[in-house]
């Protein structure tokens, strides 16, 4: 059978903003249109301020696409908001301090992407050092066996040393996974945590004492471009750099200098400075693998992330004192 709902059954759902279209709409927005009433910003013909104006002034939940901005001038169109709830684990683009003042409650869904990030970083690092990509390109054009003149891996990942900016919940699991490989582990984050690494203090340090880098940390005022030609130059002409965080933590055109300089080894890259463009010169090495801000995306864990997000969004309408997850800065 089909959905029978008619339009006063629509009505009588909570409603929920929607300002641009979340990546978890491709697998469950049905799923979604069943619980609440969907204000879809995107899709309407009017300005965006307009149609908060006209839509919105009523709403207490707004869902949110890592992409959306919500600074104090829309929270100004929303005085009945309580809740922002993120799609995603970064709330960069929430102005937290605002929301704070105004007691509106933010969440993410970190723990719905952990554990596939973390492998992700490992599977970025993995490709880099083995050259799959580039393998893969010969075997697709029957390079091979014609051409044997294909460089051999970057260096073995057991028992290297690899350096964590940012040891939260995924530069933990990272952490974990890199132990199976008998690497020794150091990492530098906003605080030094109760851990057996060892700590560094700034990132410029962690790097002279490293092969490979990973970044992992949250994407702040503080934390933009935290990765900058200093610190790759310290990493070195061997070194290598993963990012599964956010785009500006690196400064883009510093690595991209430093990869057509030889200044260090390679990259492997999720994310990006500006979204979705790519620096083009980054497409001409084999020593640099990119993927499309990917990481985390499996079946499993958008369900964990519907299940979270759902859960944060009816707390508001059935008063539980305590949404699933909150995020605290």
């Amino acid at each position: 059978m089909g959905d029978c709902r008619s339009y006063s059954d629509e009505q009588s759902l909570p409603e929920v903003l929607v300002l641009h279209r979340p990546a978890i709409f491709s697998f469950h927005e049905k799923k979604f249109e069943k619980k609440f009433n969907l204000l879809k910003a995107w899709e309407s013909p009017l300005p965006m301020e307009e149609f908060l104006r006209n839509h919105a002034r009523s709403v207490k939940a707004v869902l949110c696409s890592f992409r959306t901005r919500i600074n104090s001038d829309v929270l100004n169109l929303l005085p009945s908001v309580e809740l922002i709830a993120c799609e995603s684990t970064g709330v960069e683009n929430i102005d937290l301090v605002e929301c704070r003042k105004r007691g509106i409650t933010v969440t993410n869904a970190a723990s719905a992407f952990v554990e596939d990030v973390a492998d992700m970083a490992i599977g970025l690092l993995l490709a880099v050092l083995m050259k799959i990509p580039a393998a893969d390109r010969d075997v697709r054009f029957k390079l091979w066996p014609k051409d044997m003149t294909f460089p051999l891996g970057h260096f073995k990942l057991r028992e290297k040393q690899v350096g964590i900016v940012g040891l939260g919940n995924i530069g933990l699991q990272v952490a974990k996974r890199l132990e199976a490989f008998g690497c020794s582990i150091s990492y530098t984050s906003r605080k030094q945590k109760l851990s057996s690494y060892k700590y560094y203090h700034n990132t410029q340090e962690l790097a002279l004492d490293c092969k490979i880098l990973i970044v992992c940390c949250a994407l702040t005022d503080q934390t933009r471009h935290i990765i900058n030609r200093s610190v790759l130059e310290e990493l070195g002409r061997d070194g290598i750099i993963i990012n599964i965080g956010r785009g500006p933590l690196i400064d883009e055109k510093e690595l991209v200098k430093c990869l057509v300089e030889g200044k260090i080894g390679g990259a492997g890259l999720d994310v990006f400075e500006e979204e979705p463009y790519v620096p083009k010169e980054l497409f001409e090495f084999d020593n640099v693998v990119l993927t499309p801000h990917r990481a985390g995306f499996t079946e499993q864990a958008f369900f964990h992330d519907f299940q979270l997000l759902v859960g944060n969004i009816e707390s508001v309408f059935s008063n539980t004192t305590k949404p699933f997850m909150e995020y605290l800065d």
